[in-house]
């Protein structure tokens, strides 16, 4: 009888994401050229168009004041 082994196989690591500025700057230059435009937005200004509202919750327990 073989017994089942106590623990998973190793998972395979991830290859590193390595960019280069040089290789942004000319994926950039191919989306511009290719007629596309950047859109700025001032500092402070999120994207997000709807934010959940924030839950106050309480952890532990506190004495009540009689």
């Amino acid at each position: 009888m073989t017994s089942k082994p106590t623990r998973a196989p190793a998972k395979k690591k991830q290859p590193a994401a390595v960019q280069t500025s040089e290789s942004i700057a000319e994926k950039t230059r191919i989306y511009l050229e290719s007629g596309k435009k950047i859109q700025s937005i001032e500092p402070g200004i999120s994207g997000q168009t709807n934010t959940p509202a924030k839950k106050q919750i309480s952890l532990g327990n506190k004495d009540k004041a009689s």
